[in-house]
């Protein structure tokens, strides 16, 4: 939902940053692969039972590194296969965050992370089979920025998620409440986003 509104304040140093790290020979498959890295670290810190300021910080500087190898990329020449390797990375973050707090505690954790995990399923699903209907229709959008998918608005995006990560590893005492919430609101978005595919494409 805020996706839309944040790209039109980061755009602009995101791309400067690409440019100035396209500059000295950076590759955008290197630094899509070191946001993920660093998220995965993360992910493990929450694992064995760390949370606060210094997570919250590897979760931010994370989603940078998933923004500037955009940026990277748009400023050396964009191919697909970074594309495709971008959307795994994310895919993978998202996942092992939730996953890091069931193996916490999985007394505790494991339902609601459950059900957190597979509403991220099912949203993901109606997400990416909406993009390839999309790309199979010739159908372009630059409302989230310049993407090799086809991205879908929808009542949770990206901006969101990142939001609802940094408040469950600074404060990791809310992950059960907060995580059902969320995956409410992302089966939420996912019936949206169906009820768009059978309005676009039926």
């Amino acid at each position: 939902m805020l996706d839309g509104m944040i790209r039109g304040v980061i755009d602009v140093p995101l791309d400067r940053g690409g440019r100035w790290l396209a500059a000295r020979g950076a590759s955008a498959d290197v630094v899509t692969l070191v946001g993920l890295l660093v998220g995965l670290t993360a992910a493990g810190m929450v694992g064995l039972g760390y949370s606060g300021f210094l997570v919250a910080s590897l979760v931010l500087a994370s989603r940078l590194a998933d923004g500037l190898d955009g940026a990277v990329a748009r400023a050396r020449g964009k191919s697909d296969f970074g594309g495709y390797l971008d959307i795994v990375c994310d895919f993978t973050f998202y996942g092992a965050i939730p996953l890091a707090f069931v193996l916490l505690d999985p007394g505790a954790n494991g339902a609601a992370g459950a059900f957190l995990l597979a509403s991220f399923y099912v949203n993901g699903a109606t997400f990416l089979g909406y993009a390839v209907l999309a790309a199979k229709q010739g159908m372009e959008t630059r409302s989230r920025g310049e993407k090799s998918l086809y991205f879908t608005a929808g009542l949770l995006e990206g901006t969101e998620t990142i939001v609802f990560f940094l408040l469950i590893v600074l404060f990791p005492v809310l992950f059960v409440p907060a995580a059902w919430t969320f995956g409410a609101l992302c089966l939420v978005t996912a019936a949206a986003r169906v009820t768009l595919a059978v309005r676009t494409f039926r």
